[in-house]
């Protein structure tokens, strides 16, 4: 049993994977499959409808699916009805609201219940916009709780109602300027990339030239056969309109497909979970079967480490960028970075400390990104400033495995202090091999960080004219790598017991998680991408739990 446990487990994961890829089954037999992946351009790049159905529905009601009739519903069919059905999804709880100020302006008291649905909201509508047209003048740093909560309110009632009138044909002529998103192409003007236009626009086209563009007539058939319940002409009208598709921008609805079956397989949720499981198992493998539960760990760890390679080159390639390109993509690529590090460290040390950190920080960072999805599309266009692969795969990459390799030598700080305060078997053989390691990660990361920040100089000169500008964010990656090199130099200086090295190697967490999240809420600087009142909290949690450590850490009990 013990020899083929690694084999089984990773069978067990296997298997999971594969029936993850299954195609959902739609319900009612509309072909929710077939209409969630037609593409559509939103925000600058074109994207399924599933996509927006998702990203719509989690910022409004901060879950991905909707609970109606003792039955979840997944996001394609709500959006079907918020566009088709508006009178019956304004019946849906979907508006999450926690703060009891914002319940009390419309007299409601607060309850376990937390999701209301618009009908209930819209008697009370122009306080809520009355309310918001305040806190929107208050910068975002100095707005108490209940000035961000009605503002946010606003923002998802807003984005309801664009998409209720999106494809609302009677409103053609509004829509033509205002709309949520596009659902028609043009290919016969021969532009490239395809533009697109809103429902109004194609329908103002058809009066101007006398030619009705197919996707008008479709989408308005599809309404009226999900409203009469006709399943049959519904499916028959969205295969046909694929098939134009197919035919006329093939390579946008190829990659919307594509991204249909990533939203569908969620493969950053599969990492997730295996990477809780792998730490479980190392945390069980320090009790009994060490070396069995080691070795199935790391073939866990492995696997998670694949599946989390699949969709970060998902990403990649639906956005035709490099890996990092917002605050997003940075939790999933730190988190990649650190452990494909950590798998390195197991493989040559095989003590299951890399694979209990790499776990551990695989996991956190995605727990980070899956909260930070919340904010809407995490494949969103580049800021104009932004815009040039070449340095995000040069500079911004660097960057973030410096965030990564720092947080993996901060981490593994983190277990070498517990144990040597609370495990009875410690030694030093143990305390050696947690040495080693933190000493060649924090190398790794001086190099990168360093490098990472002269590029960034570089850059930030050829965009803005000058190398250096004491920006937050230039302050912050170099702290760290003046606190990389502050440990390397107490190392190699002598003067500094072992011990002091790792707990200053924690503090490094707290270093980069100022420069990685602090520096973003500060609001200032070229860098800040706004206050968030819920990462705040968290980030001071983080920074107090690493501060605790190192109190451990500075007690002069046994061992080095």
């Amino acid at each position: 049993m013990k020899r083929w446990l690694p084999t089984v487990l990773v069978g067990i994961f296997a298997v999971s994977l594969l029936r993850s890829l299954r195609v959902p089954e739609a319900r009612p037999p509309f072909d929710l499959n077939g209409f969630g992946k037609l593409p559509v351009l939103q925000g600058g790049r074109v994207k399924p409808l599933d996509t927006i159905a998702r990203a719509s529905l989690l910022m409004v009601s901060g879950k991905q699916a909707l609970q109606v009739e003792d039955r979840s519903t997944r996001a394609s069919e709500w959006l079907m009805d918020v566009m088709f059905r508006p009178s019956r999804a304004d019946a849906y709880p979907v508006f999450e609201i926690d703060n009891p100020d914002v319940l009390g302006l419309m007299g409601m008291e607060q309850t376990t219940n937390r999701r209301y649905s618009f009908l209930t909201l819209q008697p009370h509508l122009g306080e809520i916009e009355s309310q918001a047209t305040r806190a929107d003048a208050i910068k975002p740093e100095r707005r108490s709780p209940y000035q961000t909560a009605i503002l946010n309110l606003q923002g998802r009632i807003t984005l309801y109602q664009k998409l209720q009138n999106t494809l609302d044909l009677e409103r053609y002529q509004f829509l033509a300027q205002v709309a949520e998103f596009y659902p028609l192409p043009l290919p016969e003007t021969g532009a490239s990339p395809t533009p697109w236009v809103s429902m109004g626009e194609g329908i103002l086209r058809q009066m101007l030239r006398g030619q009705l563009h197919p996707g008008v007539a479709a989408y308005a058939a599809m309404g009226d056969a999900y409203r009469e319940s006709e399943p049959s002409a519904f499916n028959r009208v969205l295969n046909d309109y694929r098939r134009w598709l197919n035919t006329h921008v093939p390579r946008d609805t190829s990659l919307a497909g594509y991204e249909w079956l990533f939203n569908a397989v969620e493969p950053f949720f599969q990492s997730l979970v295996m990477y809780t499981v792998v730490f479980v198992i190392v945390c069980l493998s320090w009790m009994f079967w060490p070396v069995s539960l080691t070795r199935a760990a790391f073939a866990l760890l492995i696997l998670a480490f694949a599946v989390h390679t699949v969709g970060l080159i998902s990403r990649m390639v639906l956005q035709g960028r490099p890996p990092v390109t917002n605050l997003y993509s940075s939790a999933i690529f730190v988190g990649w970075a650190a452990v494909l590090l950590g798998i390195i460290l197991e493989g040559l040390f095989r003590r299951g400390i890399g694979s209990a950190v790499a776990s551990a920080i695989g996991f956190l960072t995605l727990i980070i990104a899956h909260h930070l999805a919340a904010q809407g599309d995490t494949l969103e266009m580049m800021r104009a400033v932004l815009d040039s692969n070449f340095w995000l795969a040069t500079h911004v990459v660097c960057i973030t495995i410096g965030y990564s390799s720092t947080f993996l030598a901060g981490f593994i700080a983190v277990v070498y202090v517990l144990r040597r305060r609370f495990d009875r078997l410690w030694d030093e053989k143990s305390a050696a091999t947690l040495e080693q390691m933190v000493y060649g990660v924090v190398c790794f990361s001086t190099f990168f960080s360093f490098l990472g920040t002269i590029l960034g100089g570089i850059w930030a000169d050829q965009s803005w004219g000058r190398f250096w500008g004491w920006d937050p964010k230039e302050n912050g990656a170099l702290m760290i790598v003046l606190w990389n090199v502050l440990i390397l130099h107490a190392r190699w200086s002598g003067f500094t017991q072992p011990r002091t090295i790792m707990t200053m190697a924690v503090f490094g967490n707290v270093v980069t998680a100022l420069s990685w999240f602090g520096v973003n809420m500060l609001g200032i600087g070229l860098h800040s991408y706004g206050f968030m009142d819920k990462a705040f909290l968290w980030l001071m949690v983080f920074v107090a739990s690493q501060l605790a450590v190192m109190g451990v850490g500075v007690y002069t009990g046994r061992g080095r």
